[in-house]
């Protein structure tokens, strides 16, 4: 089986077990699954559509948007992500009650660091009600009813979120913590169910007196008849007034409540309009942008792996000369790499950057007593972006002397800083913050002057 089969073996692998969580709701588990089989196949399309499904099914509408245009410009005909996409450009008052329901969700998040619990969370139930599987927001309300001790709202907000993604890490410690509370409070009510609220216990002398409690409404039988007369009074009282001043003022009250609906429903419709037409437009802008940058994150992806592919094979050949090899590795993003990739890489680079780095590290020293200090810059750069700290930091405190010797102070003074912030008990270290210092004594010495 070869390198490309089994890729696409483990691409489908992954694939499968997405698709099993994603059935059973297990939404986070799903995209772990599918974003792994992505990284053995960035052309998996089916792989790439129910990544966009899931994101899709707990509120990520504009992620599940990203991963259909991507499946889109991998595969534009009989691709199923058309279909999604143009779905949602067709319920536009879906997609902008989406976007109201984001907003509100960041202007949550606002009133949270200002410690505006009560504003945050009459933005997160209006965001929920307009986009009921907006997952992240159905834990943010949790959240800040667990902070305000509202424990039942936070119960059903948290148990909503867990219908919707059943493994969700945030939402199952949020439940625990909620059970361990309630556990608590259970104990403390118990507790206080075990003490008598008849009796007053209290000791004399070597005896504990058990003494049951007076009861002063026996006591003052007269007195509260009294105040329950001139309470049930002052009460007739209240609800007289109460009743009539809402009849007098109901008409003047009716008429500023039309008014202000009327008012209410011109600026919601313009705010609607404006806003409509400003996502259309955003909707345009970000559409190129996302392309142009989807396209030059895999042209890259591609270049590293092409060339690693080939650097691999010239290196098992030994058909290839070492610094021919630099060159071309020194191209590729090792980040980009999947998991074979990377491995690959790292292969060539351990047996070859050390030994490039020696070589170009004493080629340098013997360009510098000669005062070939362009020569020995160009070598110690490559001896830095294929190790950093080479030579316990003594190639970086070279290339330093070197720039320093040929006039570039200010590229010296950032290796000399950085040597020191990176490799601070090194000599090299030691060193470079004597040059440093010297050129501090050196300008002072200049202004007493």
């Amino acid at each position: 089986m070869d390198y490309t089969t089994k890729l696409s073996y483990q691409s489908m692998h992954w694939y499968n077990d997405g698709l099993k969580k994603a059935k059973i709701r297990d939404l986070s588990g799903a995209v772990t699954s599918l974003k792994k089989s992505l990284q053995y196949n960035r052309d998996n399309i089916a792989a790439r559509n129910l990544l966009g499904l899931v994101y899709y099914g707990r509120g990520d509408v504009m992620e599940a948007l990203v991963e259909w245009i991507l499946s889109k410009n991998f595969q534009s005909h009989d691709n199923i992500a058309n279909y999604y996409i143009q779905k949602l450009r067709e319920k536009e008052g879906e997609l902008e009650a989406i976007n109201q329901a984001v907003k509100r969700y960041n202007q949550s998040l606002e009133y949270c660091r200002q410690n505006g619990e009560d504003l945050a969370i009459i933005q997160l139930k209006k965001a929920v009600t307009a986009h009921p599987s907006f997952v992240k927001a159905h834990q943010l309300l949790a959240l800040i009813y667990m902070h305000t001790e509202q424990y039942a709202y936070a119960r059903q907000s948290i148990r909503t979120a867990h219908k919707l993604d059943t493994t969700n890490e945030f939402t199952l410690r949020c439940l625990h913590e909620l059970n361990q509370i309630r556990r608590s409070r259970n104990v403390k009510i118990k507790e206080g169910e075990k003490k008598d609220k008849h009796t007053i216990t209290y000791n004399l002398g070597n005896e504990m007196i058990i003494q049951p409690v007076s009861n002063t409404l026996k006591d003052n039988a007269g007195l509260h008849t009294i105040l329950n007369i001139t309470l049930g009074l002052a009460v007739g009282v209240a609800v007289m007034w109460f009743l009539i001043l809402p009849a007098i003022t109901s008409s003047r009250q009716e008429k500023a409540n039309i008014q202000t609906v009327e008012f209410s429903d011109q600026i919601a419709t313009q705010t609607a309009q404006i806003s409509a037409l400003k996502k259309e437009l955003d909707g345009y802008r970000s559409t190129s942008e996302e392309t142009e940058n989807v396209q030059a994150t895999a042209a890259s992806t591609q270049e590293s792996y092409e060339i690693v592919m080939v650097m691999k094979a010239h290196y098992l050949a030994n058909d290839m000369s070492d610094a021919a090899m630099l060159e071309e590795l020194l191209k590729v993003n090792p980040d980009s790499l999947g998991t074979e990739g990377r491995k690959s890489f790292d292969e060539i680079t351990e047996t070859l950057y050390p030994r490039l780095c020696s070589s170009l590290y004493t080629t340098s020293k013997q360009n510098v007593e000669v005062a070939n200090y362009d020569t020995a810059i160009v070598n110690l750069e490559q001896v830095m972006k294929m190790d950093e700290g080479y030579d316990d930091g003594g190639a970086m405190l070279l290339l330093a002397q070197a720039y320093e010797n040929s006039g570039d102070q200010d590229q010296a003074n950032l290796k000399y800083q950085k040597l020191i912030e990176s490799y601070p008990d090194t000599d090299a270290a030691k060193n470079a913050k004597e040059a440093l210092d010297a050129q501090n004594g050196g300008a002072e010495e200049e202004e007493e002057e």
